[in-house]
């Protein structure tokens, strides 16, 4: 069910070196510098296969944009980028054997992370060793930014302590008091729900259930008894998109609804595609029409879009929030290497803090603190409505429309 018949063949990733753009597969001449190489993991199978594979394409828009204008200049001479992409199956004891490969034996210049808290701890364990930059774009366990890392940087993606603050805010002011939080004993879902405890918590709202359950779980059907016996009216699960998918059509089932749901994967195309036992459930994305941030770098949400359709016509999902996340850390890489000059990582370490609060991307603001945790790019909330498909509600400078509150019983949809 995770993988919704995707394979790398359908997408047209390959599990060898990839360089996108005209001509950039061409052997270098004399007078040609030579090609920036950057590594990464895409996850075919497993957890984060969904996830992974959006953010990939969102890095591929950036490296074809790149190429189309020659490259990224240092030192006078324009080196086109060259993508080169391992599997790591969603496994972070591969993503330690792959990424050491990519720094020892390919010899990459700098590496993007893996998708996730979880795989890109992993990862940059051993990027520090081996003394490579590690740009990231979707990791926010807030913890992964405090083990003293020299060389890593948060391109996009706020820490998951504060990702639940404007939801936890939306549901209080529509009416909600009481809220119940499970989550998925890993890395990312338990930071995101303990920074959720504690934005309900600054919201007004009283916290009825906080609890852990077991990767893999597939059935949910006791916790969501309990939540219902906790006297909720307003759920948070937080775990990836299998499992909100599984919990969504579990409540449909055991007839069990609250008036806010809210699902932090419920605005990615993957999840949409379950149709209307999707129905009503609020979440957030920092990519869709209304949302246009005035961009200082990089394609703006249309431009981006155009580009997408052009190398994806025949990907099976629209580009969601992780592309953005992943796009944009890409354009934030770009104006890096071009302050540096080098790839070498304390000198872009420096330049990425030199830029903070200077960068606009697609995604949103940049900005990062000493330990290279992104602190801005925040996520507005949406609500998946019958007919209308994803509406933005919240904060109201970007609100499209208004939510259907509470939401309507099983019977009553």
């Amino acid at each position: 069910m995770l993988l919704h018949g995707l394979t790398f063949k359908k997408l047209g990733i390959t599990l060898a070196t990839l360089a996108l753009g005209a001509g950039a597969l061409a052997p270098a001449t004399a007078q040609e510098a030579p090609p920036l190489r950057i590594g990464m993991t895409v996850s075919s199978t497993g957890t984060f296969a969904l996830a992974s594979q959006s953010g990939v394409r969102g890095v591929e828009v950036w490296v074809d944009d790149v190429n189309s204008r020659g490259g990224i200049e240092i030192d006078g001479k324009k080196r086109r980028v060259e993508l080169v992409k391992r599997d790591d199956r969603s496994d972070k004891q591969m993503v330690t054997r792959v990424y050491e490969g990519l720094v020892s034996n390919e010899k990459v210049d700098m590496v993007f992370a893996p998708f996730g808290s979880t795989l890109t701890a992993a990862a940059a364990t051993v990027t520090e060793r081996l003394g490579k930059f590690l740009m990231i774009w979707s990791a926010s366990s807030d913890p992964l930014y405090d083990q003293g890392f020299k060389y890593v940087v948060s391109g996009t993606q706020m820490p998951a302590s504060l990702q639940l603050r404007l939801p936890m805010q939306h549901a209080r002011q529509v009416g909600g008091k009481k809220v119940a939080i499970i989550y998925s004993d890993e890395p990312f879902p338990t930071a995101l729900a303990t920074g959720g405890r504690d934005q309900a918590e600054k919201s007004g709202l009283e916290v009825v259930l906080f609890e852990r359950y077991p990767k893999g779980q597939k059935d949910f059907s006791t916790l969501l008894q309990k939540v219902r016996a906790a006297g909720a009216d307003v759920f948070f699960p937080t775990s990836y998109e299998g499992d909100l998918i599984s919990i969504a059509r579990q409540m449909k089932q055991l007839n069990i609804n609250f008036p806010y749901t809210f699902m932090f994967y419920a605005s990615t195309p993957q999840f949409q595609a379950i149709g209307k036992d999707g129905d009503y459930i609020f979440s957030n994305t920092n990519y869709d029409p209304a949302i246009n941030w005035k961009v200082n770098a990089g394609l703006d949400r249309a431009q981006f879009a155009k580009a997408y359709e052009r190398l994806f016509p025949k990907a099976e999902f629209a580009p969601d929030f992780q592309t953005a996340l992943a796009y944009g850390a890409g354009v934030v890489t770009e104006a890096i290497i071009q302050k540096a000059q080098s790839t070498d990582p304390a000198r872009m370490k420096q330049a990425a803090l030199d830029l903070s609060g200077k960068l606009t991307v697609m995604a949103g603001p940049y900005e990062i603190d000493a330990h290279g945790k992104q602190l801005q790019m925040p996520f507005p909330v949406v609500q998946l409505q019958p007919g209308k498909g994803m509406v933005p509600l919240y904060p109201a400078d970007v609100a499209t429309g208004k939510p259907i509150y509470p939401i309507p019983a099983w019977n009553q949809r």
